[in-house]
């Protein structure tokens, strides 16, 4: 290839380089010390007549000083375009931003109290410390009661004092005392539900936790019966769980409540069957338990249901503690955990995942 012809094919490859990489492509293919085009032609002139070398060698000299000059400054005018390393890119398009979640319990809390609020109940709050007359004597629970045992209640060290009642002595152990404190307080009728923190002395663990949060239900008036607990239950249940979930209630025992009962619902696993389907994953929390029974649902521990929470009639004594004539109301009252359904909504396996501010877990729910 002469020097003519050399230079042309330059031209036409220099207005073809669009980028810096090209330009840097371009330096290699002609300049490069081994296999250059204008290495190789400079090589080509040693072997050309004598007569015909020095002008073949200036030619290719000046070929080789137009292509670095022409490459140099094209390469600096490429550095020039390029933006600094920290300079923002005005012309790219934003990122979106981070949009923070509302934590699943907060979510879960939320549809609990608009549920209830479209059922005409009230929602109050009240003390995390409190009293032992509002925790335990007011709601029928004697000293002997196990409830009161110190293996399961958080007692102070000393008293606290506060601006209106009994020094308080404990961390509460339900919201049940806010029923109390507001029956105190106003006269039936009385639609009420008591969100909130409690503490009880557990060990932390898949299931358990020594804080979590309850909401405690109370409907007090003349004519309610324990239909009326029943109707509220089962549609806070279908609004919560679904329709397609079946109901029932199991007679219980407790304290403030008589009759009492605890409410389940039919298992979202298994749908009620108590077998495992093939293509369902258990959330039983023990691997080893997820194979037992032969093929029996391990969430629902092959019965076909899964309890909720804990309910009942108001018992007289009660009434008779906040000055209510037993004789003229009735009502009834519930407590539920909302971990509890959290676990049981979203087939969470492990309570202490709400608790341990993982965003990957976190993100999964809805806002």
């Amino acid at each position: 290839m002469n020097v003519a012809s050399l230079q042309q094919q330059f031209t036409s490859d220099l207005a073809g380089a669009a980028s810096e990489a090209d330009l840097r492509a371009l330096r290699d293919k002609y300049l490069a010390r081994k296999g250059g085009l204008v290495s190789n032609l400079l090589k080509d002139v040693a072997s050309a007549p004598a007569e015909q070398r020095p002008v073949l060698g200036r030619q290719a000299n000046e070929l080789k000083q137009h292509i670095d000059t022409q490459l140099t400054e094209r390469l600096a005018q490429a550095a020039a375009r390029k933006p600094a390393a920290d300079a923002i890119d005005v012309t790219l398009a934003g990122r979106a931003p981070f949009i923070g979640h509302r934590h699943p319990l907060t979510l879960l809390r939320d549809r609990i109290e608009s549920f209830f609020l479209r059922q005409g109940f009230l929602i109050v709050e009240g003390p995390e410390l409190e009293d032992d007359y509002h925790n335990f004597e007011a709601l029928n629970m004697p000293a002997e009661h196990p409830a009161r045992d110190m293996q399961d209640t958080l007692y102070l060290a000393s008293p606290v004092t506060s601006a209106v009642g009994s020094p308080a002595t404990l961390l509460r152990t339900h919201t049940s005392g806010m029923q109390v404190r507001y029956m105190e307080r106003f006269p039936p009728p009385v639609r009420l539900i008591a969100p909130g923190r409690v503490y009880r002395r557990d060990n932390l663990d898949l299931t358990h936790t020594p804080m979590f949060t309850q909401v405690e239900g109370l409907v007090v008036g003349e004519n309610v019966t324990l239909a009326d607990l029943k109707g509220t239950l089962e549609t806070f249940a279908h609004d919560l769980f679904g329709p397609e979930r079946r109901t029932r209630f199991r007679p219980s025992f407790f304290p403030y409540t008589e009759p009492s009962g605890e409410l389940d619902i039919s298992c979202g696993v298994c749908g009620g069957t108590g077998r495992a389907p093939a293509d369902a994953r258990s959330v039983s929390p023990k691997p080893a338990e997820r194979q037992a029974g032969e093929g029996g649902c391990a969430m629902c521990k092959q019965t076909g249901w899964v309890e909720v929470l804990g309910s009942g009639m108001v018992h007289p004594a009660v009434f008779e503690a906040v000055g209510y004539d037993p004789e003229r109301y009735t009502g009834f009252a519930f407590g539920v955990g909302i971990e509890r359904l959290a676990l049981l909504k979203w087939g969470v396996e492990d309570i202490r995942l709400f608790y341990e501010n993982d965003l990957r877990f976190l993100e999964q729910f809805p806002l």
